[in-house]
């Protein structure tokens, strides 16, 4: 039996830094890890360069049932101490715009810094190492794994949600984790790429195209084939929009999509308006279009007025969606063919039916209920010496090194405080323990 001060259960970025702190903090720290390596997930941040932080950071960047309660954590380790406390670790931060990466642009560089410092820092690591069972005693948390026993004074549940299940969030721990009283919030992809509905799709397959999108979401449950009721709620990001045989991605939708699929979940219906000229209005839109079908047509067809202004394929969509005639003559388009044109490039419409998955998700929305946890220690407020960091909570990120900065932050904070109640000792507030 390995008898040891602090345990953490999971070993990608939130479970690397909570470790490294504990162990830091002077506490004999064991880590498992049910995957064949640590830190799998964290090796496709940022496309494989990790963007593990961002300089601009607000509560707005962070959802959850209570966003607030990311401000205790982030109070005691930020980005500033994340951008320190790396590049101690030998991470030299190259920036693009308020996006910070390491200067060798390989997230491989954060994870071999994160496992030297493991090393350094004598964390026990088992890979290959599932749990199977949690218990209290009167004096130390018992845990079984494949590998034996641990007998240990505090645990950190740092185990991820279902999003990328290849990499080890597979989900493996909620069982654990609702064994000892807790609730989870309805868990669902996030940072995912959306399904429509419309045929269309199919002809759209690579085309890129920056645009303005409108999610609106039914306040509601409805029933397939029922009228709609109640107001809607409105989500706006802009950006480079990716269409796909399947539907819509890129960066703005995977901002949108959390919003998406918890409503597709509960129910509600959901609708994506993109505006594919962004920057123009309404007005200037038809003016516009009066100028390529009238003046400058030069005896060109509706289809070839379009050319220049829009991909070509994107431009037969949007005059097939208005009913008007790809080979007609543009000077016999009329001014009620403009109007519909005009609602179809400002406003197409979308139905969102579905999101490609956790499979394909970055993230999760969802995860355990944080009214059942002390922001300021991330301590369960139902289990003594249990500890939660990272994705597992329900907290999640928007793109752009939102959801690292959160497991580093989380992890520092669960990994001290594990650290200090396992010793004893009153928590001293630091910045780091390099």
């Amino acid at each position: 039996m390995i008898t040891t001060d602090v345990t953490v259960i999971g070993g990608g970025a939130a479970g690397l830094l909570a470790a490294i702190t504990a162990a830091g903090c002077g506490a004999r720290t064991t880590l498992i890890e049910h995957m064949d390596r640590v830190g799998k997930k964290l090796l496709s941040t940022g496309n494989g360069r990790c963007n593990y932080t961002n300089a601009m950071q607000d509560i707005s960047c962070y959802r959850g049932e209570c966003p607030a309660f990311v401000l205790p954590v982030f109070a005691q380790f930020g980005h500033e101490e994340t951008v320190a406390w790396f590049r101690e670790l030998g991470i030299w931060p190259k920036t693009r715009g308020a996006y910070f990466y390491p200067a060798s642009d390989q997230a491989a560089s954060v994870l071999d810094v994160l496992r030297m410092e493991c090393a350094y820092r004598r964390v026990d690591l088992h890979t290959g190492c599932h749990l199977s069972a949690l218990k209290k005693d009167k004096k130390y948390w018992q845990v079984s794994t494949s590998q034996g026993a641990i007998s240990t004074k505090t645990v950190i549940f740092a185990t991820g949600l279902l999003a990328a299940p290849k990499t080890g969030s597979d989900g493996s721990a909620i069982p654990y984790i609702e064994g000892l009283g807790h609730h989870f919030i309805d868990i669902v992809p996030a940072l995912v790429q959306l399904q429509g509905k419309q045929s269309f799709f199919r002809s759209l397959a690579g085309i890129r195209a920056e645009a303005l999108i409108s999610l609106q979401i039914q306040n509601g449950h409805f029933s397939p084939g029922e009228a709609s009721a109640g107001e809607e709620t409105v989500y706006r990001e802009q950006g480079e929009l990716q269409l796909t045989d399947f539907g819509i991605s890129g960066i703005p939708v995977f901002q949108l999509s959390r919003f998406a699929t918890r409503a597709l979940s509960q129910k509600r219906r959901v609708t994506a308006l993109i505006d594919f000229l962004p920057s123009v209005t309404r007005e200037e839109t038809l003016a516009l279009l009066a100028a390529r079908f009238g003046g400058q047509a030069h005896g060109k067809t509706a289809q070839e007025a379009l050319v220049g202004l829009f991909h070509k394929k994107l431009g037969e969509v949007l005059l097939k969606e208005a009913g008007i005639p790809l080979h007609l003559p543009a000077a016999q388009v009329s001014a009620a063919d403009r109007e519909r044109l005009t609602e179809q490039i400002k406003r197409l419409r979308v139905d969102i039916i579905g999101s490609k998955g956790m499979d394909a998700a970055q993230v999760c929305a969802g995860g355990v209920d944080t009214r059942e946890v002390d922001p300021a220690t991330l301590e369960s407020k139902l289990a003594g010496g249990i500890y939660f960091a990272g994705e597992v909570l329900d907290i999640d990120g928007a793109c752009g090194g939102y959801n690292l900065q959160w497991a580093w932050s989380s992890g520092y904070v669960a990994g001290s405080h594990a650290a200090a109640a396992a010793l004893g000792a009153p928590f001293a507030a630091g910045k780091g323990t390099t």
